[in-house]
């Protein structure tokens, strides 16, 4: 099936850009490379590999390295701040500076799996966001089930600084306009092709196309029809063909327009 996509988006010229991934991830070993290789001449030019894990960030400066289109972001996912110290911070601080580094994500809070307390969540999500304001990175920000909480901590000790993507927005149409009026974008995924997915609609129709960007998070998280299937970028015509059916518009120009956001927010055209 990728094969099959790959080859017909190589009939018509693309420019997506995917601003979060994990190819890192093990559901890519048969075939990460052959996958990544592909990517540029089925027009997607651009991927912000995310850090979940310690090991996640680590993997993605390598993945970074070795392909030009492909940028890592670092930062330690709530799941995962169980594994941070002080050592740990200083390496963040470290990779924050390489040119291959272009955000610290995916950092934030995820009441649903529970797999670290809230206070200590809070914590490390509040010593990553200073940490992306002293190293002038823009954040991806990962929520699940805390939107109040996330928002809360964003406005107070983020807002008005270095920009981010609130990632696989999950809240409603309301609060992702509090984020647009702070500055962020807001990350919009496979989520939104499906049948039952109203309320990423309404955020798909409500938020200006100029505060859009796409994402897969993959490998999870593929849209209609491929839904429960793995994930990859490839996929990501599938979406921008779904926005544009919401907001009334040409694929196209939710192509464009998401495309350079995704660039100004990752610095890539300064």
């Amino acid at each position: 099936m990728e094969r099959m996509l790959r080859g017909q988006m190589m009939r018509v010229r693309l420019m997506i850009f995917d601003t979060h991934a994990h190819y890192n991830d093990e559901a890519f070993d048969e075939d990460r490379d052959e996958l990544l290789a592909g990517m540029e001449s089925a027009g997607v030019t651009g991927i912000v590999n995310m850090g979940a894990s310690w090991r996640d960030v680590e993997e993605s400066q390598l993945l970074a390295k070795r392909y030009p289109f492909l940028y890592a972001a670092a930062g330690i996912h709530p799941d995962h701040v169980g594994e941070l110290n002080e050592e740990k911070l200083a390496r963040l601080c470290e990779l924050c500076r390489r040119p291959e580094t272009v955000a610290v994500g995916e950092i934030g809070l995820d009441y649903y799996w529970d797999k670290e307390s809230h206070e200590l969540q809070k914590e490390w999500f509040v010593r990553q966001l200073r940490m992306a304001k002293e190293a002038d990175l823009p954040v991806n920000i990962h929520s699940r089930e805390a939107a109040q909480d996330t928002f809360d901590l964003m406005k107070a000790e983020h807002a008005g600084t270095t920009g981010g993507i609130i990632h696989c927005f999950s809240s409603s149409a309301q609060m992702a306009l509090e984020y647009v009026k702070l500055g962020y974008y807001i990350g919009v995924g496979g989520v939104v092709t499906f049948k039952n997915a109203r309320v990423m609609k309404e955020v798909a129709a409500a938020v200006p196309l100029d505060r859009i960007v796409v994402e897969t998070d993959c490998p999870y998280l593929a849209p209609a029809p491929h839904r429960g299937k793995r994930n990859s970028s490839l996929y990501l015509p599938l979406v921008i063909e779904a926005i544009a059916r919401i907001r009334g518009i040409e694929a196209c120009e939710v192509e464009a327009v998401t495309y350079a956001n995704a660039r100004k927010v990752y610095r890539l055209d300064e």
